[in-house]
């Protein structure tokens, strides 16, 4: 089961300065856990702020890479919401596009242009970057996975403000694409199972992850 945690340091109660401590916490937590993907989407944030929480967020995860052996979880893998420049610039695995975003084929393209221009380029940034898709519909997801995304997150799936759930029935229909899918929105230890039996490689969240003990979570879901 993929786990894919969605950062939101607006969430977290005290001044910018506490919420991005909080926040850089949380994303140590999780790579230390083992969860797969973690997307960082802040989205107010200027492309220099953002790129400055990012190259944090690349170091901690980068730190916790050293300490994976055998025995432990693969290593973390930090996507950039949106921003393909933000990504290329930090070294990130990979970017999480919108579906208003350009498609995933333009951002690999994107992406192989700047990190093609010689082996320096290529040193600070991965040639085949993992490129997820947020989709909402299951034709959205086999267009995703027409235009050659790494996976994609379906949602909401059961709520989200001022949406209208697709249900477990369009998740199922959505999974018979050929690529990975992850379930979103209103995803909690009672219903995921629901989507894991609906065909789901994995479950994205936001406060699942954020407002728990990650370990604890892990453990109830892959129990």
């Amino acid at each position: 089961m993929l786990l894919y945690y969605i950062t939101d340091r607006t969430a977290f109660p005290g001044e910018e300065l506490t919420r991005r401590r909080r926040l850089l916490d949380k994303i140590a937590e999780a790579a230390r856990e083992g969860v797969d993907y973690i997307q960082l989407r802040e989205k107010d944030l200027s492309a220099r702020d953002l790129e400055s929480l990012a190259r944090e967020a690349m170091q901690i995860i980068g730190e916790k890479r050293k300490l994976t052996t055998d025995h432990r979880p693969l290593a973390t893998a930090l996507l950039i919401n949106s921003r393909t420049d933000v990504a290329i610039a930090v070294a990130a695995d990979g970017v999480h596009l919108q579906s208003n975003d350009i498609s995933p084929q333009e951002a690999r393209t994107a992406w192989n242009r700047s990190c093609g221009a010689g082996a320096a380029a290529r040193e600070i940034s991965p040639g085949n970057p993992l490129i997820a898709v947020s989709c909402h519909s299951s034709q959205e997801v086999f267009d995703a996975a027409a235009n050659h995304a790494a996976f994609a997150v379906l949602g909401p799936v059961f709520e989200k403000k001022d949406a209208r759930p697709t249900g477990v029935e369009a998740l199922s229909q959505a999974c018979r694409a050929p690529i990975p899918v992850l379930a979103l929105g209103g995803v909690t230890l009672q219903n995921a199972q629901s989507c894991l039996q609906a065909g789901a490689a994995g479950i994205a969240a936001i406060r699942l992850f954020q407002e728990n003990d990650i370990a604890t979570i892990i453990r109830q879901l892959r129990s």
